[in-house]
């Protein structure tokens, strides 16, 4: 099985300090679409592992996060794109789970749900975070330079450089990568 991990705000969809809240906040990032399209197409299962604090918080309910899940599944159809599993963590900072990223817990239930080791799995980030819940799985993190990235490659240089991150300017790059031409 060729699997892939994505992070979803910042990485497919575009990002908000003040948190994608709703449908119509949930706006993707130009290339995103096309690139899970190309991975589809390249028989290529798609995970998706998202941080959700904003249910926790009361800005949005679990109802909403599927209407926006729904709108993605429906923006990747021209695309001949799909997601095959979405795992998200409903909670906040403070409440300890094991399934906030940097913790690993989305990413073994993912392991779980396909029944694969994650050793050498991309994860497609655009936290420093998303990469640290990779590295503890053994999965190959990818940073890339959308959503939080700048921020992530100007605060987190040293580590980057020293666990051998590659870094891209978004999705479609990564993916133009990973992909033979």
């Amino acid at each position: 099985m060729k699997l892939i991990i994505l992070d979803r705000d910042g990485v497919i969809n575009q990002d908000s300090d003040n948190y994608i809240k709703s449908p119509e906040e949930w706006i993707p990032i130009p290339g995103s679409l096309e690139a899970i399209g190309r991975l589809t197409q390249h028989d290529y299962t798609i995970a998706v592992a998202t941080n959700q604090s904003g249910i926790a918080r009361g800005y949005y309910s679990k109802d909403t996060l599927q209407k926006m899940h729904d709108k993605m599944a429906k923006l990747l159809e021209p695309f001949n794109g799909r997601i095959d599993a979405i795992f998200y963590c409903p909670h906040g900072p403070n409440d300890h789970c094991d399934c906030r990223k940097p913790k690993p817990g989305l990413y073994l239930k993912i392991a779980e749900k396909f029944n694969v080791s994650l050793e050498g799995i991309y994860v497609v980030g655009d936290s420093f975070r998303d990469l640290e819940a990779a590295m503890a799985v053994n999965a190959k993190p990818i940073l890339v330079k959308t959503g939080k990235g700048l921020k992530t490659l100007n605060s987190h240089q040293k580590e980057l450089n020293d666990n051998k991150i590659p870094v891209f300017a978004n999705l479609r790059a990564v993916i133009d990568y990973i992909l033979p031409s």
